[in-house]
């Protein structure tokens, strides 16, 4: 089946409901030829760990939004749910949506966790937007998958924002990153999907040459295409592409 826009795959995004990154960075990191098309989670819990839990639990009902749009992998466009559940049952709650759907499905979780060992790092830096509670969830759950974290910088959340963590500007994140430099690390993670990270990743991969840096969207949006199409399998040749960082200077 072929459609106009997004001839070589179309992607099936969910994204927590007032999230107000996922959507601009997914686009912008998109190769040439894919699309995508987006659904929100919705929660009604008053906290944003109660919500991130809701967001998995009421996953089945989340995917109906879709209808029957031709998607060829759905990417679940949040990580805090999956520090919440932890690795086993959310790799048990996607086994049993991709069976439901008949299509590979992910998160943002298990595609930084797929980056990084594409990147051969085991020695990783995180830069976190997240409360300590969280951030410590986190932890945890890279170390599930047998990474090292070396050293931690938390963002000062934008208190005075509509959203602690989406309200956070790309140059907080970018200072946070620079901070993660003497890290002893193998590569550096900018966590959640709610943090804008497009100019953080343009500067830097400029100052750290040597240091790999990767976000949550930018795994998000690589490992999607990965699962497509496997010309894109290797994810040092992908970010060096015309299609993905060069082209994010637009946003710089």
């Amino acid at each position: 089946m072929t459609i106009e826009y997004g001839s070589k795959g179309l992607i099936g995004v969910l994204t927590p409901q007032a999230n107000t990154t996922v959507e601009p960075e997914f686009w912008s990191l998109l190769p040439h030829g894919f699309s995508l098309i987006n659904a929100r989670l919705v929660s009604s819990c008053l906290t944003i760990e109660e919500r991130l839990v809701d967001y998995f639990a009421n996953l089945e009902k989340s995917i109906h939004q879709f209808g029957n749009a031709p998607i060829k992998v759905l990417a679940i466009a949040c990580t805090g749910s999956s520090y919440l559940v932890g690795r086993q049952h959310e790799q048990e709650l996607l086994d049993q949506v991709s069976q439901t759907l008949g299509i590979n499905v992910i998160t943002s979780g298990v595609a930084v966790v797929a980056a990084l060992n594409n990147l051969g790092a085991h020695k990783i830096a995180l830069c976190s937007p997240y409360p300590d509670h969280l951030t410590n969830l986190s932890i945890k759950y890279w170390q599930s998958f047998g990474f090292e974290v070396t050293k931690v910088v938390s963002i000062s959340q934008a208190t005075e924002q509509f959203h602690p963590i989406y309200g956070i500007s790309a140059q907080s994140a970018l200072d946070g990153l620079i901070e993660l430099s003497e890290s002893n690390a193998e590569a550096i993670v900018m966590l959640g999907t709610g943090m804008p990270t497009l100019m953080p990743l343009i500067k830097g991969n400029e100052v750290l040459p040597d240091l790999p840096v990767i976000s949550c969207m930018l795994s998000t949006a690589w490992y999607s295409v990965r699962q497509i199409d496997a010309e894109f399998s290797d994810l040092r040749a992908w970010i060096k592409t015309p299609n993905v960082l060069d082209r994010l200077k637009f946003f710089d």
